[in-house]
């Protein structure tokens, strides 16, 4: 099978993602105050590259020239979240009208270049300030989003319909307050749960403020989320394959449909009931969203395992099982990407399902001014393929916004994982677009030229 640009439909959405921290540098420029991963990447061993974010890509500066890189290659949206400790140094109080008219730039050459802008509310730099007082194992972080988000809303409302409350909670949540890799450093399920809590409520408090605050407002929030496969069909792999699918999968979108948390898969989860949730919140974590965007990299083998605590689960790697990675380590699986869309879309509540984030990091060396980056052009093929047939299959998916545009700081990994359609030189902030870029402008600016052709038969 083979795909054009056409096929998708005229009404398909076409975007490019970025985040504050990965991309804009400027880390304490004009008033801004420091995030939790500004504070993170100072501790040593954190990243692996020992490098930090503090210039990363100077969007901050460069954010016209990169938004017209945007726009070349054919895309229709830009997303890009607001950086909250640039809004507001101390997480509450006084606002930074430095950070405001930033956003404003941004949003103003968004719309004179014909891109439509989506923003993100919450793209993982908490204020450190807030993180003094607990960050999200505090109920107060909640109210103070809902602050944030209502400044906001009536700072761009009249600018932007579309918004995406958080990026990945359950990402978030787990690395940066269960296993500690990423910020703000914290181990334990002491922490977890009470975060988990607390985000699940922001997710629909956000929600229920930019649906006050701005006029035909389209909402969304994203989530990671993999296909979850046991490793053989005996039982306990199975059922630790459902352990697996209630936390990755399940955690945060049905709090939001009104289900509840997941326990009956993972009862470990009552203990968010007991300890942390008031009478009063079972009301609250419902949200009707207008879309759920799902952020599928790759899928998970997952088999029993005794010894590991709480979840008796572990990971079968990638590399172990003979299957095509990306340098990260990730499984590439168009497959994987399709059974995650069925899921997601078989909740009655999902009303629409757009791809908010899919893309993959490789070893890419600039030589004579080119990038020839055909392992990621390969990856793109397959998994937009998978979203063209699960399109027609019937879930109800109406965009496929690629990571990233440029390479960035990608967290703990620091600048070595490269996942942008556009090369930089972090030295020099030369831009460079790959030919993945010049793949995507080839297909997006020809609906109906030549047709891309899609890896594996079955898709």
């Amino acid at each position: 099978m083979s795909f054009t640009r056409g096929d998708f439909g005229s009404d398909f959405k076409w975007g490019v993602v970025i985040s504050a921290f990965q991309n804009e540098g400027a880390y304490d420029a004009h008033g801004k105050g420091m995030s939790i991963w500004d504070a993170f990447s100072m501790r040593k061993g954190k990243i692996k590259d020992k490098t930090h974010a503090r210039t990363a890509c100077n969007f901050y500066e460069l954010y016209q020239e990169d938004i017209l890189l945007a726009k070349q290659m054919g895309f229709g949206i830009f997303r890009f979240s607001i950086a909250w400790p640039r809004i507001l140094p101390n997480g509450t109080g006084t606002v930074n009208q430095a950070g405001i008219d930033f956003y404003h730039r941004v949003i103003d050459a968004c719309l004179e270049a014909g891109l439509e802008p989506y923003i993100t509310l919450y793209h993982w730099d908490l204020p450190q300030a807030l993180e003094h007082k607990g960050g999200w194992c505090h109920r107060g972080t909640v109210f103070a989003f809902e602050n944030f988000a209502q400044i906001c809303t009536r700072a761009y409302g009249h600018k932007v319909r579309n918004w995406i409350i958080l990026n990945e909670p359950f990402g978030f949540t787990s690395l940066g307050y269960m296993l500690g890799v990423h910020a703000p450093g914290k181990f334990g399920l002491s922490y977890f749960l009470p975060a988990v809590h607390h985000v699940a409520l922001a997710q629909a408090e956000g929600g229920r403020v930019v649906r006050a605050e701005v006029p035909q407002a389209r909402i969304g929030t994203t989530y990671s989320c993999s296909h979850i496969i046991p490793y053989t069909q005996n039982e306990q792999d199975k059922q630790a394959a459902r352990r697996a699918d209630a936390l990755f999968n399940r955690l945060f979108i049905e709090p939001a449909l009104g289900l509840g948390y997941p326990t009956e898969a993972f009862p470990l989860l009552q203990r968010i009931e007991r300890r942390y949730a008031l009478w009063r919140d079972w009301d609250k974590l419902p949200f009707d969203f207008d879309f759920i965007g799902i952020q599928n990299y790759f899928p998970l083998v997952v088999r029993y395992n005794a010894f590991m605590p709480y979840l008796r689960v572990s990971e079968v790697k990638a590399r172990y099982r003979n299957v095509p990675l990306t340098s990260l380590g990730w499984e590439i699986s168009g497959e994987g990407m399709y059974n995650i869309l069925r899921q997601f879309a078989a909740y009655d509540g999902v009303k629409e399902i757009m791809v908010t984030e899919s893309g993959a990091a490789f070893e890419d060396v600039l030589r004579e001014g080119v990038v020839d980056d055909q392992q990621r052009i390969a990856y793109f093929n397959e998994y937009l393929g998978a979203v063209l047939k699960a399109k027609r299959a019937g879930v109800p998916v109406t965009g496929y916004f690629a990571w990233t545009l440029m390479d960035n700081f990608e967290w703990a990994e620091g600048y070595k994982a490269r996942f942008g359609l556009v090369h930089v030189d972090f030295e020099t902030q030369q831009r460079t677009m790959k030919a993945s870029g010049h793949w995507f402008r080839q297909l997006l600016m020809n609906p109906a030229g030549k047709r891309r052709s899609v890896l594996g038969e079955n898709v």
